[in-house]
């Protein structure tokens, strides 16, 4: 196959390019550099062709898109940091206005991929304490369910246009190099680990091996639509505390009350840390998707 993927330097995007390269397909890159991605574990070695675009300039390189077998579109400025208005309008146009660009681009090609899988998240699902959350549950509120909503709504023209649309709403990533992971195992590491606010917000996770392997699966599959892409056993946060306290042989009894998040990192870290999505991946799972990880202690050992 002849597979592009935006946000190719990205945790997903490199993981994903790498286990498509392995096994001998072609990857292109969709960057705003014109220098090829590096391949992971290597320094010298180049990524292939890169494709340049510039959303802002609502610029891309269509004919270096034509004949493609499939689009992986994972581009999105980081949710990370504190979300003054400046930095949640660049989470939100990052996103939506690739997406329109993409969708744009693609429905104007005489050789059109057979699928566009599209990112989104869980986020899509908002605040929902302990409702078990499906593919066909209705969308939450607040600033990433929008968020999440806008994007997946921007990819519908490219399903007019023909070409598979499969919309892929990803939890918290378990793997080496994931930013939340080491920044939860430092302090973890310094014996500060603990519950966030009460603990019992759900929080729904996947391994990182098995967000490639589901990604590649909806790939070769023929199915469309929004698939979850988290384990099938979701964990209350002080349940996933405990496990990565496990992992490190460090303690696990630190509070962090909710006023004292709510402080420190504003909007984000009430969305990111204390509300509760208790996904299930229905669909991944009836499509016949089995995960390498469905356990978090197995998916945080691989991880660290």
């Amino acid at each position: 196959m002849r597979v592009a993927i935006t946000g190719i330097r990205g945790l997903i995007g490199g993981a994903l390019a790498a286990s498509l390269r392995a096994d001998g397909h072609e990857v292109v890159g969709v960057s705003r550099s014109p220098g090829p991605a590096p391949v992971e574990g290597s320094e010298n070695e180049a990524a292939g062709q890169t494709v340049v675009w510039n959303v802002a300039e609502e610029t891309i390189d269509a004919a270096a898109l034509e004949g493609l077998d499939a689009i992986v579109h994972l581009a999105g400025e980081s949710i990370g940091g504190r979300w003054t208005d400046k930095r949640k309008a660049a989470i939100m146009s990052s996103r939506v206005e690739s997406t329109k660009l993409l969708t744009d681009t693609v429905g104007k090609l005489d050789a059109k991929p057979s699928v566009f899988v599209c990112g989104s998240a869980v986020g899509f699902y908002g605040n929902r304490d302990d409702e078990e959350l499906t593919e066909w549950s209705l969308p939450g509120k607040g600033f990433l369910a929008e968020v999440c909503k806008r994007w997946e709504r921007a990819a519908v023209p490219i399903g007019d246009a023909g070409v598979r649309l499969v919309r892929i709403r990803t939890g918290l990533v378990v793997g080496r190099g994931a930013p939340a992971i080491e920044r939860m195992a430092r302090i973890t590491r310094l014996g500060a680990g603990g519950p966030l606010g009460t603990g019992r917000q759900w929080w729904s996770w996947i391994s990182l091996d098995d967000e490639v392997r589901a990604i590649r699966h909806l790939i070769d599959s023929d199915v469309s639509g929004a698939f979850n892409l988290t384990a099938p056993n979701p964990v209350r946060q002080q349940g996933f505390q405990r496990a990565l306290s496990s992992a490190l042989r460090r303690p696990s009894f630190m509070p962090a009350p909710p006023f004292a998040i709510r402080a420190a990192l504003g909007e984000m870290g009430q969305a990111l840390l204390l509300d509760s999505t208790r996904v299930l991946p229905d669909a991944l799972t009836a499509d016949g998707f089995r995960f390498e990880h469905p356990e978090l202690a197995g998916a945080l050992a691989e991880a660290l």
